[in-house]
């Protein structure tokens, strides 16, 4: 990879056929013991509970284990953002460092994902580890990668864990291109040490997005795009998510006026 893609504007991530070597290595880890891991559930634009919402079907199961893609800025294709200085911080809207200065325009989004133990039943948070981040733009470009946003590094950053496990980003809605449901990519890391020495990923995993939260946002300027691609799209068939998302879709809240609220608890 040469840190640039020759896609059209459609094909920023290039879809399942670059996954589908990491997918394999993909682990089913699927504990059925215990309970004590909160249903996720889907939530409509006005807050109230999603028709789509799915059912708690892993009481204590390690998150799913997925593909980082073919952009992860994490060293694994070229490009490491993780050993910059700047890359740990809460808001993720802006370039930093030597990168372009530029901002990732979109529907207000905050992603809270916390980190648990899923060995004790999913009861005792993960404090003190690290999660890194990454998504498209809007116009479902990556920063490091894509055609116009090679020199900018935003919608990337890494934040350390507190005491209840969690660690909260505010972002932008990310948008929908072609061939993948709308998501969040993110790696977990035993510290904030090694997030930021770019070692030891303890996981990888994706989140997902109801489709009423979507649908929503796409109606809003400036994602004219990813109404066509969502349209094309169930997360049944998207490749990643196909094969069971019940971990993996976040519970959101809030409206497009207001922005929108994530989150996600991750077994590790």
């Amino acid at each position: 990879m040469n840190g640039r893609h020759d896609e059209g504007p459609h094909e920023h991530d290039r879809g399942l056929a670059h996954d589908l070597p990491v997918l394999a290595r993909r682990r089913m880890i699927r504990l059925m013991a215990g309970a004590g891991l909160v249903p996720l559930v889907g939530c409509t634009a006005d807050g109230k509970p999603s028709a789509s919402a799915p059912p708690s079907a892993s009481a204590c199961a390690e998150i799913p284990e997925e593909t980082a893609g073919p952009f992860p800025g994490d060293g694994s294709n070229g490009v490491n953002v993780l050993k910059e200085s700047g890359v740990v911080r809460s808001d993720i809207t802006r370039s930093f460092g030597r990168s372009a200065g530029g901002t990732a325009q979109g529907v207000p989004l905050t992603v809270t994902l916390t980190v648990v133990d899923a060995a004790s039943g999913c009861g005792t948070p993960k404090r003190g580890a690290a999660v890194y981040v990454w998504h498209c733009d809007r116009a479902g470009a990556y920063s490091l990668y894509s055609d116009g946003v090679t020199e900018e590094n935003y919608l990337r950053g890494v934040q350390e864990t507190d005491e209840r496990g969690r660690a909260t980003f505010t972002s932008v809605f990310p948008g929908c291109y072609q061939g993948r449901w709308p998501h969040i990519h993110f790696e977990v890391f035993g510290s904030l040490t090694d997030a930021t020495a770019a070692r030891s990923i303890t996981n990888t995993s994706q989140l997902a997005f109801p489709e009423d939260v979507c649908e929503a946002v796409y109606a809003t300027e400036g994602y004219e795009r990813s109404v066509t691609h969502l349209r094309s799209l169930s997360i049944e068939s998207d490749g990643v998510f196909g094969d069971g998302h019940d971990q993996q879709l976040a519970t959101v809240t809030g409206s497009v006026d207001e922005g929108f609220r994530a989150s996600l608890t991750v077994p590790v």
